[in-house]
């Protein structure tokens, strides 16, 4: 069975759905090897999909589990409750539950590698290794697209794509139009705002600093960045690099999107730590 994704076929893929304890969760599944969950970045279109070029290839020899966090994607999000990032963490817990695995890798980029410093943090047990791409949480600064958020149109996602996804296999007119689609429930719109909110609060910014929590990770990691990062940079990651101990680090040059901008690079050296 075959996935298709943006015009890409990512061989051996599945997406499936999983009920959990806020109602259903999508992930896309590929491969049978050690089970990795990779947790995507901020983003109102984004979602597991974001790792359409690495699936593939790391599905060689890993299981992946590419999921959507929570309040992103084709799943059920709060409409109603308020979001923290205790919940977003713990989300990650359970989605292990419900599919019975007691300990996974687990890679996470800009957001989704914030999540997984505080996971790592607070549950090392239940993780093998740890890879942090170009992760957020060490600076306590706000950011200006996530205070001055507005829904993205599809030609905006469109030109987004043309700058942070650099393979030819994309077609960028079907990965627009999938993606576009994830921003069409407007029951989610609201929920979305909220969970900004909480995450580019000062004061939450702070609570959940992942400085004082690098010390205590003990995870095997890697540190993955690019030199030329935009939005988190480059000494967010030699922070991060030098604040957990025995980490190794790799950068590329590329910015902030490093599955999607430097896939190959990425794909080989993730692959190999992992493996």
């Amino acid at each position: 069975m075959a996935l298709n994704i943006g015009g890409i076929e990512i061989p051996n893929a599945e997406e499936k759905f999983v009920e959990m304890s806020h109602g259903t969760t999508r992930y896309i599944e590929a491969g049978t090897g050690y089970p990795t969950i990779l947790v995507h970045g901020v983003g109102y279109a984004e979602g597991g999909h974001n790792w359409l070029l690495n699936i593939g290839p790391l599905s060689k020899n890993l299981r992946i589990l590419a999921v959507d966090a929570l309040a992103w994607g084709k799943g059920d999000g709060f409409l109603q409750q308020e979001y923290s990032f205790a919940y977003l963490v713990d989300f990650l817990r359970e989605f292990q539950d419900v599919l019975g695995l007691e300990k996974t890798n687990l890679v996470g980029h800009s957001m989704g590698g914030w999540l997984a410093s505080l996971f790592a943090y607070e549950s090392s047990a239940r993780l093998n290794k740890l890879v942090l791409v170009a992760s957020g949480g060490a600076m306590p600064r706000q950011l200006k697209s996530m205070v001055e958020f507005q829904p993205p149109t599809r030609e905006q996602l469109l030109e987004q794509q043309k700058t942070n996804v650099k393979s030819p296999l994309v077609d960028h007119e079907a990965y627009a139009d999938y993606r576009f689609a994830m921003t069409q429930n407007p029951a989610r719109l609201d929920a979305y705002r909220r969970v900004l909110a909480h995450m580019n609060n000062m004061e939450t910014r702070s609570r959940y600093n992942t400085v004082r929590r690098f010390p205590h990770i003990s995870t095997p990691t890697l540190v993955v960045w690019g030199k030329d990062d935009a939005v988190n940079a480059l000494e967010m990651g030699e922070m991060t690099h030098e604040g957990i101990p025995g980490s190794k680090m790799v950068t590329f040059d590329c910015g902030h999107f490093i599955p999607t901008e430097a896939p190959d690079e990425f794909n080989s050296a993730v692959g190999d730590f992992l493996s």
